[in-house]
């Protein structure tokens, strides 16, 4: 069972740091970046992570669109643990080397107090495999975080979490997804 589904990032919330589930609105840019972003595109069904900064752009788009909406807090960010809201620059001076192991294999070195890759995995492959059975067949526009996409994209291609930190995510950027509901090897 598949469904056709375009991941969106959220756009820029003027936040420069770990921001994992923390709930920051869109700064002005950013539902700019977002209206730029889905113009001219259409899908059948809206799913969104609950967080303010994905949901509130979803329900927007749902009400103009009139386009069924979905908020699903399994499609919210990693959690960052202590680092989450810290500044990278901070991270990189006090903690550089467990910043360091963190990009390089984030499976086995996660942040302190941080959710664990597994949980991540698992909340984020359920999620997609309930959109693909209930949406089959139907272009769907899952809105949600540059951790999520990154770790999304590195399960249907196959890749090493370790190749997330490579993965450009920017802020409003689409990304196709074949998600076939075997991906998410539970």
């Amino acid at each position: 069972m598949s469904a056709r589904i375009d991941l969106l990032r959220h756009g820029d919330t003027g936040q420069r740091s770990y921001r994992g589930q923390l709930d920051d609105a869109l700064s002005d840019a950013g539902w700019a970046q977002l209206r730029a972003a889905v113009e001219g595109r259409a899908w059948d069904l809206i799913v969104s992570s609950t967080l303010q900064r994905c949901a509130a752009f979803a329900q927007e788009l749902s009400l103009a669109r009139g386009v069924p909406l979905h908020l699903d807090a399994r499609l919210a960010e990693y959690h960052f643990g202590t680092w989450q809201g810290m500044p990278i620059e901070r991270i990189a001076e006090q903690q550089g080397d467990a910043l360091a192991q963190f990009w390089a294999d984030p499976v086995a070195h996660p942040p302190p107090g941080a959710e664990t890759f597994a949980a991540f995995r698992e909340r984020l492959g359920a999620a997609l495999d309930d959109v693909a059975a209930q949406a089959p067949d139907r272009r769907v526009l899952v809105i949600t975080h540059g951790g999520a996409i990154r770790l999304l994209r590195c399960l249907v291609e196959k890749r090493s979490y370790g190749d997330m930190a490579g993965i450009d995510v920017p802020h409003a950027s689409l990304h196709a997804l074949p998600w076939r509901a075997a991906v998410s090897v539970r």
